[in-house]
């Protein structure tokens, strides 16, 4: 579930292994780039943990980010 706080939304997804892991960030990646919105976000072994928000909003959370968490949500349930 993504949470707001700090004005940015963030989630941790857990998989089975880093692989599966990388593989999860790799098409995140590849929406991310077609939505020209990028995430921050950091992988250690099988966690990934995603920040999202608008730098030309001023660092706050808009519809920009809600839509790509959006996309991230249904890439997670697919794999």
């Amino acid at each position: 579930m993504w949470i707001e706080q700090n004005n940015k939304l963030t989630r941790e997804y857990e998989f089975e292994d880093f692989k599966e892991a990388f593989a999860f960030m790799t098409k995140v990646a590849e929406v991310a780039e077609q939505m020209n919105h990028h995430p921050w976000w950091s992988n250690v072994w099988n966690t990934v943990r995603i920040e999202l928000s608008t730098h030309d909003a001023g660092n706050t959370v808009t519809a920009k980010d809600e839509a790509l968490a959006e996309a991230i949500e249904k890439i997670f349930e697919e794999m």
